[in-house]
């Protein structure tokens, strides 16, 4: 096996699904922890993540000098490699920012990066730079901006790279997890497809004979988890869709005609939009809109309880996915990006106990267990919709008038997506209401209006992603219509902008 040293990257745990992809075990553990937890597991090598701290602060996390002592080989990663540089004597200063893709070109393709082209894009997220090696490492790959971009010690089987090979956006970094595992740590590789049989199973032994509310909302995350707790538990599983008039409104159509033949009963539907806009009156916070609208869900399906059901209803599903988790939970070593509404949005009480069977996967694994289960190739590939919906792509108050522009403005983007065919290229695709306003000219007048962004990403998993090159015509169409056939809007922008640094949704 090989264990993780945790230091707070937001793909931490993407190293470990990468591996175990290839078949490898893994463990993820504290830096404190790192000497007990190899000690016990005895693994075959070591991998230092990355992190949101920088070496040279007085609380930055480290780690005990005599692991480089042990004759295990290690893979750092960014922070990893940086703290490595540092304790082995090394130097390490705030470099140029690197965030998003970078060109990587090899030296040495020996061991770490046997097998790559000498050319290809990496996915960078760093503010530091290691400018001095420690005593007896060599230079491996270097990026326009960064010297030392991949480098060896390899006498002792030391080996860092200052960009993601964890990240999907990374050409070859799974290939490069490959070699450290088989050609460095020298470990037998036995991929490993998806078990839903195993997953089923653990819904129904945690379940037992007990009730289970189902929080459906249309998209593939909540969808799958309800196919899932459907089939595990079957009439003890009620499906329920609050409808907040946050959703797309093609979502209220789906929920009504083509869930029910998935989960083989009907979806009770609570209209709530009315609640929905005057709990959101006045809010302008992203993330008090976050926990407002995760504390009115709750209260409504709990209110729902002694309606569906004369025994007590004790779980609570919903479709929370590994990418909503580890955005939600900031602690010691990782940063707190947001609160998604059913992670760090929910109210510290609740009379239902959580059921998410999703909650350690990832988006592009969660549409493997889609199609495992036989659900309809539309529903597991639909672009997915944040659980707050429009209400965080209306920055600024949710009002009933911005939530109408922003609805024409969306479905628009949706139907123009679908009509030039790019949505089998697209991850996700919107459109957002930006809070502000610039001036145009409409029927030889001067008008003052709102700013649409439209926002296009290619993505895996979420973790990372990057704009779609769209034809200039395709944006053509997209401003001339959302201008035009959208009152209140003065102009149209296109947001550029990969993932890191910035998150998918604006707010």
């Amino acid at each position: 096996m090989i264990l993780i040293l945790d230091f707070g990257s937001q793909t931490t745990h993407l190293i470990g699904r990468r591996l175990k992809d290839l078949g490898v075990a893994s463990l993820i553990v504290s830096p404190k922890a790192a000497l007990t937890a190899i000690k016990k597991h005895q693994p075959a090598g070591l991998i230092l993540s990355g992190g949101p701290a920088s070496v040279y602060e007085q609380a930055a996390p480290t780690i005990d000098r005599k692991i480089f002592k042990l004759g295990l080989p290690i893979l750092g990663i960014c922070y990893g490699w940086q703290l490595m540089a540092q304790l082995l004597g090394g130097k390490v200063v705030a470099g140029k920012k690197e965030y998003g893709p970078a060109k990587l070109t090899v030296n040495d393709f020996q061991d770490l990066f046997y097998g790559w082209p000498e050319e290809s894009t990496v996915w960078e997220s760093h503010g530091d730079s290691v400018v001095q090696l420690p005593p007896g490492f060599e230079m491996l790959a270097t990026t326009p901006g960064l010297a030392n971009s991949a480098v060896r010690q390899a006498k002792k089987q030391f080996f860092a790279v200052q960009f993601h090979p964890e990240a999907s956006h990374t050409q070859h970094g799974k290939l490069l997890l490959e070699n450290f595992a088989s050609r460095i740590c020298q470990l037998a590789l036995k991929p490993q497809k998806l078990d839903v049989k195993a997953i089923i199973t653990a819904i129904q032994e945690k379940v037992g004979d007990q009730l289970v509310i189902g929080a459906v909302s249309g998209g593939t995350d909540s969808t799958v988890a309800a196919a899932l707790v459907a089939k595990a538990v079957g009439k003890q599983f009620y499906p329920v869709y609050i409808d907040s008039g946050l959703m797309r409104e093609t979502t209220l159509i789906r929920i009504k005609q083509d869930l029910p033949k998935i989960f083989g009963t009907k979806i009770k539907v609570v209209k709530a939009r009315k609640k929905f806009l005057q709990s959101l009156k006045g809010v302008v916070d992203p993330e008090l809109k976050r926990k407002v609208i995760g504390k009115l869900y709750i209260d409504l399906f709990e209110a729902q309880l002694d309606k569906l059901s004369k025994r007590k209803i004790k779980f609570l599903m919903q479709g929370t996915t590994y990418a909503d988790f580890i955005h939600s939970q900031g602690n010691k070593r990782s940063a707190l990006i947001k609160s998604h509404h059913n992670v760090g949005g929910l109210p510290a009480k609740m009379k239902l106990r959580l059921l998410e069977p999703l909650r350690y996967f990832y988006t592009d694994q969660v549409r493997e267990l889609g199609l495992a289960l036989g659900l309809p190739k539309e529903a597991v590939f639909q672009s997915p919709f944040p659980g707050p919906g429009h209400a965080i792509r209306i920055l600024g108050e949710v009002t009933a008038q911005k939530l109408k522009r922003q609805r024409l403005a969306d479905q628009i983007v949706v139907e123009e997506i679908h009509r030039s065919n790019w949505h089998k290229q697209l991850f996700q695709y919107w459109a957002v209401l930006t809070n502000a306003q610039s001036t145009a000219i409409k029927g030889d007048g001067r008008f003052f209006g709102d700013v649409v962004a439209i926002r296009l990403v290619q993505s895996q998993d979420r973790m990372t992603a990057d704009w779609a090159k769209l034809p200039y015509e395709l944006l053509s169409r997209l401003s001339s219509r959302i201008v035009n056939e959208v009152p209140g809007v003065s102009r149209v922008v296109y947001d550029i902008t990969p993932k890191p640094p910035a998150t998918m949704e604006w707010e």
